[in-house]
């Protein structure tokens, strides 16, 4: 039965969509790029800004760079609070506490946003640990995100008991998300995961990248969860 939970935040508990990619729109157009189809800007949802600005608009590092400032500097007043819980996550969070878990954020997005989004939609307390990336750009990938939230969220005497990474977490240790990134850091440190179809990633994406279940809903998410 899992005992301690990872949840990704953009697309698995809240849905950023509306502020992630007018933000990204806004970016865009300050670097003299137009797009005004939001949709087509829905692939930003998940992996780090940096690494969508160089993948979709051939941006190299420097421009790649400045265009993640402007999106901030849109994000950091406006953008985080274009959002909304998905319907049924408050319950599940309050069900999964009742019950014992601890739960984590391991999000590429910055603590600084996460924690302002999870205090503005009134379920920060629902989190035991609260990890994402920094401003400067260092802790983005998934892989060193789930890696940090593991070390705060286990006690030191179980972290000890799997130094390399290479299972024994999988019986208690879930990583819940939307996105194939998810799945991977999930599988880079041996523990479970869960994709919800409901956020952003692409028909079979999650399958493919190896998650344990995916789900299609937060009922059919928190069933899984409660009963590991």
């Amino acid at each position: 039965m899992y005992q301690y939970i990872l949840f990704d935040l953009d697309g698995t508990l809240t849905d950023p969509k509306i502020g992630i990619t007018s933000c990204v729109q806004y970016a865009l157009r300050k670097m003299g790029i137009e797009e005004p189809d939001l949709d087509k800007l829905e692939p930003f949802i998940g992996p780090p800004l940096t690494d969508s600005f160089r993948e979709f608009y051939e941006m190299d590092e420097e421009n790649a760079a400045q265009a993640v400032r402007y999106y901030r500097e849109r994000f950091s007043t406006v953008g985080l609070f274009e959002n909304q819980v998905y319907p049924g996550i408050p319950e599940m969070l309050e069900e999964l506490k009742r019950a014992g878990k601890r739960l984590a954020i391991a999000s590429s997005k910055p603590t600084v946003f996460v924690k302002k989004i999870l205090e503005h939609f009134e379920i920060c307390q629902y989190f035991d640990v609260i990890v994402g990336s920094e401003l400067d750009g260092t802790r983005s990938r998934k892989e060193e995100v789930v890696e940090e939230a593991l070390r705060q969220l286990l006690p030191e005497k179980e972290t000890e008991k799997y130094p390399d990474g290479n299972g024994g977490f999988d019986k208690a240790v879930v990583m819940v998300g939307d996105r194939k990134f998810d799945v991977e850091g999930a599988i880079e440190h041996g523990i479970a995961s869960v994709g919800v179809a409901y956020g952003y990633a692409a028909e079979g994406e999650l399958a493919e990248a190896g998650a344990d279940y995916v789900v299609e809903t937060v009922e059919e998410l928190a069933k899984v969860l409660t009963a590991g």
